[in-house]
C-alpha cells in the first residue's frame, strides 16, 4: 500500500498567472448559438427550468418569449460561466435566502457535504457512500471517477476550493511509486481511490492511496487520469484560473498520463487497449480489448489536455502527438464502433476470410455472430456506438457513459449524436424504465452469463454492472441531452428519479429489466448518486453550466465516414 504524509496544497509562490497560448479566452469550445434546436419540444413538460429562465435574468424585453425561446436563449448567454462567483440559482443548505421550493435539492446538498473528506484542515474529496452497514468494504473511501459529479456540483455552486486540493492531492499521488506483486506501474498512472488515516496517538494524518492493488481483481483504474484532466479543465473552464493548470506539476502530471496512453507498441489501431475491470464497470463483464468507455474518455482527455498543455518544448511535443492520435482515433471510433440500421444491415450481409487492403469485412466479424435482440432493439432512426470492437469481436451492448460522453467530447459527429438521442427516445422502456438509467443493455445471463463474468454473483442478470440501472448517469444523460437541444428528454427522466430516489435513500443502483428494485447489494446514501441528480437539475436550471464538461466539434476532425464501402 502506498502512502503519503506531505501536505501538497500549499505551493507558495508556485501557483501564478502565467501567459499561456492555451488560455482560458482562447478556449474555443462550445458555440452554444449554433447548437440545434429540438424538433419536438414537448411544451407540457418544461417545469422548473423555464421558470428559473426568467426575463430579468436574462435581459429580455418586457415581451415575453415563449418556453422554449427562453431556454435556447440562455444558451446563446454565456459569458457568466467564466465568472469564479457564479453560482446555481438553486437555493442550498448554506444560501441566505431560505429554504427552496425543491426539498429533495435541500436534502441531496446536506447529504453531500456530509460524505466530505478532510486533510488537514482542508475538504480534499468525498466518500464514495454514507451507508451505515457494518460492511464499509471501500465505500469509505474518495474514488477519482466517483469524485467527478461531486466536484461537478461544487463548481456550479460557486466552491472550487475543494475541486482544487483534490486535484492537487491526486497529483501528488500519482508520482509515488506504484507496485502490484513487486510489479510496478507505469509513473503516470493516477490513483483509483484514497483515504484519510488519523492517528490519534500521535495526531498526525496521513493519505492512503489503492492503485488496483486493493481492488477486486487488482486492475489498476485506466479512466482515473482521463477523468483527472477532464476535471481539470472543468475547473479552469468554470473559475477562469489558468494558474493551475498552468503549474508545472499540473503540466507534468498531464504529461505522465499521456505517456503512458499515447506510447507506441504492437497495437494496429489507434483505440486503447485495455483488460477488464479497468473503467466504472470495474468487474469482469467481457469489456476487455477496446471498451467504448475508455475510448471515449480517451478522447475527450486529449481534446481536453490540448487546450491546457502550454506550447513550451515539453508540451508542443505532445501536442503534436495528440492532433495524429485525434484524427486516427476519431475516424476509426465513426466508422468502426458506430451501428445503426444500415450498418447493422452491412454486417448481416459480410462475407467472411477476406484478405489484403480491399476487405471489407477488415476485422472478420462473422454475421452469425450478431445477436438476435438487436434487430429488435435497433430502430428506424437511431443509433449508437457499440460495447467494443476487435478481431473478430463486436460487442453489440449500448453502453451509456460511453455514448454520453461521445457526444460531449464531440466523438460523435452531430448526426450521430441526433441518432444516440433518437435511440434514447425509442427505446425508453429499455433503457430508461422506471428509474434512469441503464449502464449497458441488454443483460447477459444463463450459460453466457457463466462465461464471461465467471459466475459473479454481484452482476446477475438486470442488476448492477449487468443491466443495472445508475441515478449518476442522470447527469451524463442530461448534459448530453442539452449539448443537442433536447432538454425535454432530461427532464422527463429526471422528473421519473425524483419519485423514488430521495424515498429509497439515494442507492447506488437498482434491480430489474425497469429498474423497479433497490439494488440487492447497492449502498445508501451513494455520493455520486446524489451528486449527479445536483448536477443534472443544475444543468437544467442553467444550462451555461455546459460549457465546463462540454467540447464543440473540431471542424479539422470531420473525415468523411466510409464504412460502408470500406468496413
Amino acid at each position: 500500500m502506498s502512502t503519503l504524509s506531505g501536505d501538497v496544497s500549499n505551493h507558495g509562490g508556485s501557483i501564478r498567472n502565467v501567459d499561456s497560448f492555451s488560455s482560458v479566452a482562447e478556449l474555443e469550445d462550445i458555440d452554444f448559438s449554433r447548437l440545434p434546436r429540438p424538433r419536438h419540444l414537448n411544451v407540457e413538460r418544461q417545469g422548473s427550468l423555464e421558470r428559473s429562465l426568467t426575463d430579468t435574468q436574462l435581459g429580455f424585453s418586457p415581451h415575453p418569449p415563449s418556453r422554449a425561446e427562453n431556454f435556447f436563449r440562455a444558451l446563446d448567454h454565456f459569458d457568466g460561466v467564466f465568472s469564479p462567483s457564479k453560482r446555481s440559482g438553486f437555493t442550498t443548505p448554506r444560501s441566505p435566502f431560505g429554504p427552496g421550493p425543491n426539498p429533495m435539492i435541500a436534502e441531496a446538498w446536506e447529504a453531500l457535504r456530509r460524505t466530505l473528506v478532510h486533510f488537514r484542515g482542508q475538504p480534499v474529496g468525498t466518500i464514495a457512500a454514507l451507508d451505515n452497514s457494518d460492511e464499509k468494504l471501500n465505500y469509505d473511501q474518495v474514488f477519482v471517477r466517483d469524485f467527478v459529479p461531486s466536484a461537478l456540483a461544487f463548481l456550479m455552486n460557486g466552491e472550487p476550493e475543494i475541486v482544487k486540493n483534490f486535484i492537487l492531492k491526486t497529483l501528488r499521488l500519482q508520482s509515488w511509486e506504484k507496485k502490484i506483486d513487486r510489479f510496478q506501474l507505469g509513473e503516470g498512472v493516477m490513483p483509483a481511490s484514497f483515504k484519510v488515516l488519523h492517528d490519534p496517538v500521535r495526531n498526525t494524518e496521513t493519505l492512503i492511496a489503492d492503485f488496483g492493488e486493493s481492488a477486486i481483481g487488482r486492475v489498476a483504474p485506466v479512466d482515473s487520469g482521463f477523468w483527472w484532466i477532464i476535471l481539470l479543465r472543468a475547473y479552469t473552464k468554470s473559475t477562469g484560473d489558468t494558474s493551475l493548470s498552468e503549474m508545472p506539476e499540473c503540466q507534468k502530471g498531464m504529461r505522465l498520463i499521456l505517456s503512458l496512453c499515447l506510447s507506441e507498441g504492437f497495437d494496429t489501431f489507434p483505440t486503447l487497449l485495455c483488460a477488464d475491470g479497468c473503467s466504472m464497470i470495474d468487474r469482469r463483464m467481457g469489456v476487455y480489448g477496446y471498451p467504448i468507455e475508455i475510448q471515449a474518455l480517451f478522447f475527450m482527455a486529449l481534446r481536453c489536455a490540448l487546450l491546457l498543455l502550454k506550447h513550451d518544448a515539453e508540451g508542443k511535443e505532445f501536442i503534436e502527438r495528440i492532433v495524429k492520435r485525434l484524427h486516427a482515433l476519431s475516424y476509426h471510433m465513426r466508422n468502426y464502433f458506430w451501428l445503426d440500421l444500415k450498418q447493422l444491415n452491412d454486417i448481416y450481409r459480410y462475407k467472411t476470410e477476406e484478405y489484403s487492403h480491399t476487405a471489407v469485412n477488415k476485422f472478420n466479424i462473422m454475421p452469425d455472430s450478431l445477436p438476435e435482440w438487436v434487430f429488435d432493439f435497433m430502430p428506424v432512426c437511431g443509433g449508437y456506438f457499440i460495447g467494443n470492437v476487435g478481431p473478430s469481436n463486436m460487442d453489440f451492448r449500448w453502453f451509456c457513459l460511453g455514448n454520453c460522453i461521445a457526444i460531449l467530447s464531440s466523438l460523435a459527429t452531430h448526426e450521430q449524436a441526433t441518432k444516440i438521442m433518437d435511440l434514447i427516445e425509442s427505446r425508453w422502456h429499455e433503457l430508461v424504465g422506471e428509474m434512469p438509467l441503464k449502464v449497458c443493455y441488454p443483460a447477459i445471463e444463463g450459460h453466457e452469463w457463466r462465461i464471461v463474468t465467471g459466475c459473479d454473483p454481484k452482476n446477475t442478470r438486470w442488476s448492477y454492472h449487468n443491466g443495472g440501472s445508475w441515478p449518476v448517469l442522470l447527469w451524463l444523460l442530461t448534459a448530453a441531452c442539452i449539448k443537442t437541444g433536447r432538454p425535454q428528454i432530461a427532464r422527463r427522466a429526471i422528473e421519473l428519479a425524483e419519485l423514488r430516489l430521495s424515498k429509497d435513500g439515494w442507492p447506488e443502483y437498482y434491480d430489474g429489466k425497469l429498474g423497479r428494485f433497490i439494488g440487492k447489494q447497492a449502498r445508501k446514501y451513494q455520493t455520486w448518486s446524489i451528486a449527479g441528480y445536483l448536477v443534472a437539475k443544475m444543468m437544467l436550471e442553467d444550462p451555461s453550466h455546459l460549457g465546463m464538461i462540454a467540447l464543440e466539434e473540431d471542424k479539422q476532425l470531420k473525415p468523411v465516414l466510409k464504412r460502408s464501402a470500406s468496413f
